[in-house]
């Protein structure tokens, strides 16, 4: 799993004066009185929590006999190491160290509880060493801190010689059982849903038998009895029904409240699990148990569920993988779909990645024939879908020769207008705010903070007072001068979700105007006509669909500075069509942005084509998802040193690098104080070797005295 330390003297250069930074245990004294080693299994292998990367490895300690009852591999303990005392998890017990000295006692079993499974510590390993880095990093997200009080309620349950609590599948599924009549209902709704998939009812199938399908799913409907909640209650409720366990990974709260909602439906009765980071400790820790203590067997979160302990698991769901919530932001840097990917093979369960549209992490695997497609046929597809207009054709250019300027063109107006008789229209914007960027009136640069270099941006008080402040350091523009021109003037670079409102409400007198966006997001409006201003990712939903949306500030999506940015845009703009009804229904979808293969994606609604297309594209340039990639960020003397530490890996056979250049930093930066980075790009194939090297350079710079502290991440999907 990892390179192991002795606990013990003798383990490192010095033996007298032991260095934390060094990583090494506090000798044993010859004069200290030694606990009775346990009569069985007397070493434990212990992985330490700590963020310096030199102790990521395992250290031996002697099990003392009065302890050994309750030190079990998974239990909490505390160590001394380095004449401090820190907590840890025993990961083993074995029969004898190859440290040659003595071993430096356990100091405290801190609970009894055995909180890490072997499950969950293989995986935490794999993932460790997929992204480079510490298995107590991992470890901290895959075991919530300790509540005492609620852990003594499942004491019992979860002590070392308690076999797990057994908990049946659902009633209905028992042969010749009758669900209620109102729970066929539902089933029968959600299993036709599945049933107008394109090897959808091979994939229940085959969960049903008990057997681990892979599929990715290109869901159609964003609402209503067929969304994609209903789609992912029915593939639980199924694994349920087959005696095991299931796992669903959603990006934010909003859509955790849907999914949870929906499985509750298809499982009544059966315990359900929340697993959200804004929950309270006790409450996470309480959930947490649930699942260890077997208490439940359905699991639903955001990323860090992902490593949730969920007993016999048989399906993983991963929900909407494009977003970027569900990229960890704290080392080790996981992505909640990757490590879908590392359980299912290393548990043996089902997998099932969903969203409305596909990436292209998730179309390279599928390519592969690892996961197989489950998708809507092109008739079922043009009976359930809006018809999608796009103000930059030909054709509406003709009719509206501002179009392709103008923020609002004729046709979302007039679209705007015949739907707001039918029900509510969403309208789609890229920011938050009244007006989130500024730029100068006379030479259009973008206006910046004298403080800070940060972006400058109106507001709206609580009064509707209007201010320029920083965005970054909150200092007031009041004397404001642009350093290009010597102009004092602002424009509107980007207009926001209240400016929006603002003006649609004197575009349409009389209608009601909603916006969700920032801290007031709405989960849920009415079907009654009114305009709902939402920023992306804040869309409510509506019971019965959208009547129409409008997708504004296409262009202001497409060009971002990424990589990604035709993807996501995509991505942004399926999410809200997804939320209108049929064109049957007379739906209608205007999308204002200028001619690119996202908005002739989303016109034919091809998301798989069009991941397809950016898969190819980046293997012709050799760019992620098609190899790996790697990005090592300090200061640049750290940077060179951490290049010369990993040199042997650096210049393997198909391992390239960019730079190391420096990282944009504010006006007035001290050289010394700037960030350097080194990209780092390497074949699939050689993925898991690569990774390892760099894992070990970064150990081994961190033992060097006098070395300065580097960041290693992989494949992050912001580096490019």
């Amino acid at each position: 799993m990892t390179a192991r330390t002795p606990g013990s003297a003798g383990g490192g250069p010095s033996a007298t004066q032991p260095s934390l930074l060094l990583g090494f245990p506090e000798p044993v004294r010859p004069d200290a009185s030694r606990p009775e080693p346990a009569h069985e299994l007397p070493v434990a292998r212990v992985c330490v929590e700590s963020p310096l990367p030199q102790l990521d490895r395992l250290f031996d300690y002697l099990v003392p006999e009065e302890l050994s009852a309750d030190a079990q591999p998974g239990v909490r303990v505390r160590i001394r190491l380095s004449g401090q005392e820190l907590s840890g998890f025993i990961i083993e017990r074995a029969e004898t160290s190859d440290a040659g000295v003595a071993l430096q006692p356990l100091t405290k079993v801190v609970s009894p509880a055995v909180v890490l499974t072997p499950a969950v510590a293989r995986l935490a390993a794999a993932v460790a060493e997929r992204w480079a880095g510490a298995l107590g990093d991992v470890l901290r997200f895959a075991v919530p801190p300790r509540a005492a009080r609620v852990e003594a309620e499942y004491l019992a349950e979860l002590a070392a010689s308690a076999p797990p609590a057994p908990i049946a599948p659902p009633a209905v599924g028992d042969p010749g059982a009758t669900a209620p009549k109102d729970q066929a209902a539902d089933t029968h709704r959600s299993v036709s849903a599945w049933a107008g998939l394109q090897r959808g009812p091979a994939f229940l199938r085959h969960l049903a038998a008990g057997g681990s399908p892979r599929a990715s799913l290109e869901a159609v409907e964003g609402y209503g009895p067929n969304g994609w909640p209903a789609l992912v209650a029915e593939a639980v409720r199924t694994v349920r029904l087959s005696g095991r366990g299931a796992l669903v990974v959603v990006p934010d709260r909003r859509d955790l409240d849907r999914a949870c909602d929906a499985i509750e439906a298809a499982l009544p009765g059966e315990k359900i699990v929340r697993l959200a980071a804004e929950d309270g400790p006790s409450q996470r820790y309480r959930a947490f148990l649930d699942l260890l203590a077997g208490r439940s067997r359905v699991a639903v979160g955001t990323r860090g569920a992902a490593l949730a302990p969920v007993r016999e698991l048989g399906l993983v769901v991963c929900w909407d993988d494009g977003d970027d919530l569900h990229a960890e932001p704290r080392a080790p840097y996981f992505h909640a779909r990757e490590v879908g990917f590392l359980r299912t093979e290393l548990e043996d369960a089902a997998l099932l990645v969903a969203g409305h549209t596909v990436t292209s992490e998730v179309q390279r695997v599928v390519d592969s024939g690892w996961l197989q497609s489950v998708s809507a046929p092109r008739p079922a597809l043009r009976a359930r879908l809006p018809r999608v207009v796009s103000t930059a054709d030909s054709f509406e250019s003709s009719r509206d020769p501002f179009a392709r300027i103008a923020r609002l063109p004729h046709a979302a107006w007039q679209a705007a207008r015949d739907a707001l008789a039918r029900g509510p229209v969403l309208v789609q914007v890229a920011r938050a705010g009244y007006a989130p960027s500024l730029a100068c009136e006379l030479c259009r640069e973008p206006a910046r903070c004298a403080e800070c270099s940060g972006p400058l941006a109106e507001t709206t008080g609580a009064a509707g007072h209007r201010s320029v402040a920083c965005r970054w350091c909150g200092t007031p523009a009041t004397a404001w001068s642009c350093p290009h021109c010597g102009g004092r003037a602002f424009r509107r670079a980007s207009v926001g979700a209240l400016r929006t409102a603002e003006e649609l409400g004197r575009a349409f007198p009389g209608a009601v105007v909603l916006t969700s966006s920032g801290d007031q997001v709405k989960p849920e409006v009415p079907d009654s006509p009114a305009l709902v201003v939402a920023t992306v990712g804040a869309e409510p939903v509506a019971p019965s669909g959208y009547a129409a949306a409008l997708l504004l500030d296409g262009d202001s999506l497409l060009g971002r500075e990424s990589l990604r940015a035709g993807e996501e845009a995509l991505r942004r703009w399926m999410n809200a069509a997804a939320l209108v009804r049929p064109s049957g229904r007379g739906g209608v979808v205007v999308i204002t942005a200028r001619d690119h293969e996202a908005v002739s994606a989303l016109v034919r609604w091809d998301p798989a084509g069009f991941a397809a297309r950016e898969l190819g594209l980046r293997r012709s340039l050799s760019l992620p998802p098609s190899v790996r990639i790697a990005a090592v960020t300090g200061s640049r003397s750290a940077v060179e040193g951490y290049v010369r530490a990993a040199a042997d890996v650096l210049t393997r056979d198909g391992v390239r690098t960019a730079g190391p250049v420096p990282l944009p930093a504010p006006t007035g930066t001290a050289a010394e104080d700037v960030a350097w980075q080194l990209l780092v790009f390497f074949p699939i194939g050689v993925g898991l070797d690569v990774s390892r090297g760099l894992r070990a350079a970064r150990i081994a710079q961190a033992t060097r005295r006098g070395s300065e502290p580097i960041r290693l991440r992989l494949d992050g999907a912001d580096l490019l």
